[in-house]
């Protein structure tokens, strides 16, 4: 059984395994043991954490098969972006030249440096292996999350992004980077992500232009991949879609990847997940709807998949999904249909 819990400093090295398995464009994640260790330690306290408004908190959660006991995927969320570093974004905008004499009118896109998320919950940290992929693996990692945000939203803000990986190839070549960022850094695209990614940010203001600037202007490649998804990432994508996330208008500094997002309360598994006690039995029936599952627990958290259909009244759930669960009789669970 694959089982959402969250992180703890035993799971180091199979976190430092998948962040080296990553490659280019996975930022927040470097595979550096002692940055991914300070990340663990920082989930481990902001779980242990009282909050009564979102702040520096940063929830980080595995996916473990039960059975073996190996680490597979990951995710996160932090709370609340921006509140000590400024978090960067290209707001994509129109300038407008026209001309009444001489009869032209054209519409410019226009990238603007843009902190406008600040303050904001992200999404982030989301990674698959491939051994792990399939039988609803992607749906479980990318949703638990938000049965969680449900559970417990005092703890994050009003409104929720992800900043989506772009267009890059193996070699870790970004054609808008190429375009754009390259002429402002002069270091190649990994060396830059790598960078941000240790949260050395402060750089990108000392060193990208202040003043707007005239997407027409960038090569053609760097225009094409504006606001696109790598095609790794378009699985992902598609789930947040799913869930009620949409572009608007932004996206990366470096990598031209597009930001979503959503308001809180309007995200699907937020809005329609409900809760039922928990009624344990031997074995459940075979069949029923995919029901994502989590406890409603803060600091042992835990969420999985099973194809159930709950009573008016209960879920019926196996003593083995309890165990996994850590639910007894009666425990309030929250669950959504996928």
């Amino acid at each position: 059984m694959k089982l959402i819990r969250p992180i703890r400093l035993g799971d180091l090295d199979a976190l430092v395994a998948m962040a080296e398995s990553a490659g280019a464009g996975f930022t927040s994640l470097p595979p550096v043991p002692e940055f991914l260790q300070q990340k663990i330690e920082l989930s481990e306290a902001s779980f242990a954490k009282d909050v009564i408004v979102a702040g520096h908190e940063r929830y980080m959660f595995v996916m473990e098969e039960t059975t073996t006991g190996e680490i597979g995927a990951c995710c996160a969320i932090e709370a609340a972006c921006g509140l000590d570093e400024a978090f960067y974004n290209y707001r994509v905008g129109v300038t407008v030249h026209a001309s009444r004499v001489l009869g032209i009118y054209n519409k410019v896109p226009t990238l603007y440096l843009s902190n406008d998320y600040t303050g904001t919950s992200v999404l982030c940290s989301l990674f698959l292996k491939p051994s792990f992929r399939g039988a609803g693996a992607g749906k479980l990692l990318s949703k638990c999350r938000f049965l969680f945000m449900a559970q417990f939203p005092h703890r994050f803000a009003e409104k929720v992004i992800a900043e989506m990986r772009g267009v890059s190839n193996d070699a870790g070549h970004s054609p808008f980077w190429e375009g754009l960022g390259r002429h402002f850094f002069t270091v190649d695209y990994d060396r830059a992500e790598h960078i941000v990614g240790m949260g050395n940010k402060a750089f990108i203001a000392e060193l990208m232009p202040p003043h707007p600037i005239y997407a027409v202007l960038l090569p053609k490649t760097a225009q094409d991949v504006m606001g696109q998804v790598h095609p790794q990432t378009a699985p992902a994508l598609h789930l947040l879609e799913q869930e009620g996330f949409r572009y608007q208008g932004y996206i990366d500094i470096f990598d031209g990847g597009p930001t979503v997002e959503a308001p809180l309360h309007a995200i699907r598994c937020v809005r329609d997940s409900h809760l039922f006690p928990a009624r344990r039995v031997a074995a459940t029936q075979a069949g029923g709807d995919s029901l994502l599952i989590a406890n409603t627990s803060l600091r042992d958290f835990r969420c999985a998949l099973a194809p159930l259909t709950p009573d008016a009244d209960a879920l019926e759930i196996s003593d083995e999904l309890a165990d996994a669960l850590e639910v007894a009789d009666g425990d309030l669970l929250r669950t959504i249909t996928l």
